[in-house]
């Protein structure tokens, strides 16, 4: 049972990083299907990453610089898997119209692995904002926060899998398309949970909400523009969630 649990772990860790797992772990969809239980404990690891980025830069050079470290860490960890699904939703529904034939539209210009004017601002203004509510918060909490807004952010996109459907008949996330289980998504909670009791309660709770409240505005629009998700609408849930938290600490700091 400990070999298959760290089977899905490992397979989530393959499709979802760059980072090497071992020679053992074969691909199987199945097992991907049902590795969306770990989705957090990647942020938790992605999220360690930057922090040890973070800390290591900082003490060389200043605050900014070691935040763009930081950033580029993960993203070279994840291979901008998350931040590409953001600017081809963006893409989609900025260029896909808004009629009520327009779902096939939508799901063609997200399919299209080339970057659109909608998808690079969105992709630029993300990032920088992300930039600068991480340099806003104080030395010693940035570590932390990366950890907690990683873990948190992924355990929202999956949320998306419980109450969503998946809309395309093939696709990067067409593996993960069964609905998570109550246990399974507990679980991934219970992981995204743990770096939030390091964090001071309050301020936890407001970045949370922000988190919260950035998903669910997310999941109407998918909703009501396709449907449900695809793979792009979760890398796109947990980028803005990842920055809506981080928001939320700063309005839990001032």
């Amino acid at each position: 049972m400990l070999k298959r649990e760290l089977a899905y772990f490992f397979g989530a860790l393959r499709f979802f990083t760059r980072l090497p797992v071992p020679a053992w772990v074969g691909h199987s969809s199945a097992a991907l299907d049902r590795s969306a239980r770990y989705f957090p404990a990647l942020g938790l690891l992605v999220g360690a990453i930057g922090a040890l980025v973070f800390a290591l830069a900082s003490l060389f050079w200043p605050a900014t610089l070691a935040v763009l470290a930081s950033m580029a860490a993960t993203v070279y960890a994840t291979g901008a898997f998350h931040e590409d699904g953001w600017s081809d939703m963006v893409d989609g529904f900025g260029g896909g119209g808004r009629g009520d034939n327009d779902k096939a539209r939508v799901l063609d210009i997200m399919k299209d692995s080339r970057i659109g004017s909608f998808g690079a601002v969105a992709l630029v203004m993300l990032l920088l904002a992300k930039f600068c509510a991480l340099i806003e918060l104080e030395r010693a909490t940035v570590p932390v926060a990366l950890v907690a807004g990683h873990a948190l952010s992924r355990f929202c996109a999956t949320t998306l899998l419980r109450g969503l459907d998946y809309v395309r008949d093939e696709g990067k996330a067409k593996p993960l398309a069964t609905r998570i289980g109550r246990g399974e998504l507990a679980l991934a909670g219970a992981a995204a949970a743990l770096p939030l009791f390091c964090l001071p309660p309050a301020q936890a709770l407001c970045a949370c909400l922000f988190a919260a409240a950035a998903t669910l505005w997310l999941a109407r629009q998918f909703k009501r523009r396709i449907g449900g998700y695809t793979g792009d609408c979760l890398g796109a849930a947990q980028q803005l969630s990842e920055v809506a938290f981080y928001g939320g600490l700063l309005c839990g700091f001032s």
